[in-house]
């Protein structure tokens, strides 16, 4: 069963057709600037990569070239549309209606549109690609994967805000959790590497967005991103965890408005903001090595933030069988495995330098044989994630 994965942004479409029975990625790509000028990065089956540029004045033209591209030419994949059987999609927040995916009709769409306060750059876009979707390809299954279902596990001592309860009861303010499909598999792969019964996980999921989960037997107990992906660990332009009087605070002190504050927080902070150099933590990585403080001064935040909530995770779960780093800075940053994993003997974790250093693509053990704690590199896969329960709803 093929099985096309979309999630759509503000302004951007990435996508994958994928075999849900045997995992055979066909296609794969993203389209960029949509209302601006627009360019397609498209790969062919891992061994062909295209850069195109192409008129997509909306999300609909930018659908239209993508179909035309699987189906037509020297692009061709499938002889048409009609050999996919569903459209799965990533939708950012499900907030507390929605445990689990789910198969996508009015009701689900007016649900996802209550939604949008909670989050107003993704949810609006996700129902923009399910509504394009159901117009050119009438009558295909469209399946609604949320990035928050997997924490909807938590205990409500974890969940929670210290503020009145009033304000959780009538506005929904909570953590909520994001990165769930990515901590679903990561995890789940960590487990059948355990191989035992009771699991105690840590998955540390760190690229240009980041987020730790505390999973426990399977179930997420605890994460670090909060009511937004503003909250929990610095990541590349988002400041993460801060003292909430530093937002009034600035405002007076800079005159910004709360839009000015939420793009101040949001798309300036974090990597960018501390190093002044770049959110891309390899650039800031070269400018370390080449003396610049900031870049230093950057890179053991970054590290410390992590091993904090690792520590603190680990008593949340009460001990830890593994840590397991994913996404693009934990799978290939091999000096920040190590730097977070240095200081956390106390825990019994041992990384082994040589295995570290070591770059594949496939699941592996980076620590020492005396080490109590296993540490793993996991590359996620959450568009087989998002296939898998398409497929699943749908067959």
């Amino acid at each position: 069963m093929l099985i096309l994965v979309l999630n759509a942004g503000s302004s951007s479409l990435k996508y994958q057709l994928i075999n849900a029975e045997t995992g055979e990625v066909k296609a794969s790509g993203l389209c960029e600037r949509i209302g601006i000028d627009g360019v397609m990065k498209h790969e062919i089956a891992e061994y062909r990569k295209l850069v195109i540029d192409h008129p997509m004045p909306t999300h609909k033209e930018a659908i239209e070239f993508m179909l035309n591209i699987l189906t037509h030419d020297d692009t061709q994949v499938i002889a048409s549309i009609d050999e996919i059987s569903a459209i799965g999609h990533r939708v950012v927040h499900g907030g507390e209606y929605f445990k689990r995916s789910t198969l996508i009709n009015k009701s689900v769409i007016r649900k996802i549109e209550e939604l949008i306060p909670l989050a107003p750059l993704h949810n609006p876009a996700h129902i923009l690609g399910i509504n394009i979707c159901q117009e050119l390809m009438p009558g295909k299954p469209n399946v609604a994967v949320f990035d928050t279902a997997f924490h909807q596990t938590m205990p409500e001592e974890n969940y929670l805000y210290a503020v009145p309860h009033e304000d959780y009861t009538e506005h929904h303010l909570r953590k909520y959790g994001f990165h769930g499909t990515s901590h679903f598999y990561v995890s789940g792969e960590a487990i059948k590497m355990l191989d035992k019964k009771d699991t105690k996980v840590i998955v540390c999921h760190l690229g240009n967005g980041s987020s730790i989960c505390a999973v426990k037997n399977g179930k997420s107990v605890d994460t670090t991103m909060g009511l937004t992906p503003l909250e929990g660990l610095i990541m590349g332009t988002r400041s993460g965890d801060i003292d909430a009087g530093v937002v009034p605070y600035l405002m007076e002190k800079k005159g910004m408005d709360t839009h000015h504050i939420i793009d101040y927080l949001n798309k300036k902070s974090g990597i960018l903001g501390i190093s002044g150099i770049s959110s891309d933590l390899r650039e800031v990585i070269r400018a370390a090595n080449e003396g610049d403080h900031r870049s230093k001064i950057c890179i053991e935040m970054l590290c410390n933030r992590i091993r904090k909530y690792i520590a603190s995770y680990t008593a949340v779960l009460g001990g830890v069988d593994a840590i397991c780093f994913t996404a693009g800075i934990g799978e290939n940053a091999d000096l920040i495995r190590e730097k977070v994993c240095t200081g956390l003997e106390f825990l019994g974790v041992e990384i082994d330098k040589k295995k570290n250093k070591i770059r594949e693509s496939t699941n592996r053990e980076i620590n020492k044989d005396s080490s109590k704690v296993k540490i793993y590199v996991i590359p996620t896969k959450e568009e087989y994630v998002i296939a898998q329960d398409t497929y699943k709803l749908v067959k």
